[in-house]
């Protein structure tokens, strides 16, 4: 959940991927910590000895919690403020004009508030390809017909930072098991999604579902 004025999350000296490494089940009878993996030393490059060990480390996080909790500095916080403003200036818009980002997809395009009853909380929209300047243009251009370079410029490197720690990701499973010859291939066969959120808050003191809890089979 992104908040324009999350001042902890703006100060941080790192993006973590996860807010949280613990979970809970509902009646609380047990709690997971998931593993915390740090992405962010200078000499993590690949054939070193850190890249060797945390391809360790990655591998047997997946396979026992299937996700972890990862630290990566290479987002700077102004970056990180253009990104809060620009998602803030964007679910701001009128509903007229956030519709126009339509998809067949589901979550591709416009989730409004409302839309469905099980999350009458929870809004969303998302943006295809964000590491391609056409596409974040287009978005954009739809968003803002006047354009706004300001949001596309930020949704673009905020995009292919994470696109990197998914490309570290991804080579590192598959060095893990001898495929890292299809690498490239692999690559060429991956679409990305940049999907933000924003939850109402609830306009009663009673406790309101924002969003049901969600199995998520994509990485």
């Amino acid at each position: 959940m992104l908040h324009k004025d999350d001042k902890n999350v703006l100060t941080k000296n790192r993006i973590k991927c996860f807010q949280d490494s613990i979970i809970e089940s509902p009646s609380s009878s047990f709690r997971i910590k998931l593993p915390i993996i740090d992405f962010s030393s200078q000499d993590l490059k690949f054939g070193t000895p850190i890249w060797d060990s945390v391809k360790i480390e990655v591998r047997k996080a997946l396979e026992e919690f299937g996700c972890f909790k990862a630290l990566f500095d290479k987002i700077p916080l102004p970056l990180r403020k253009s990104l809060f403003e620009g998602m803030a200036d964007l679910f701001y818009l009128p509903l007229q004009t956030k519709i126009k980002n339509s998809s067949k997809k589901p979550f591709h395009g416009l989730h409004n508030v409302g839309q469905y009853p099980i999350a009458p909380l929870y809004e969303s929209m998302g943006i295809e390809e964000p590491i391609s300047p056409e596409k974040v243009e287009s978005f954009t251009k739809l968003m803002w017909p006047q354009g706004n370079s300001t949001f596309s410029k930020t949704i673009q490197s905020y995009s292919e930072q994470l696109a990197e720690l998914d490309k570290i990701v991804r080579r590192m499973i598959l060095e893990s098991f001898g495929l890292e010859k299809y690498m490239n291939e692999h690559m060429d066969s991956t679409d990305y999604l940049l999907r933000i959120m924003k939850y109402k808050g609830p306009q009663t003191n009673k406790t309101n579902v924002g969003l049901q809890a969600t199995l998520t089979r994509t990485w």
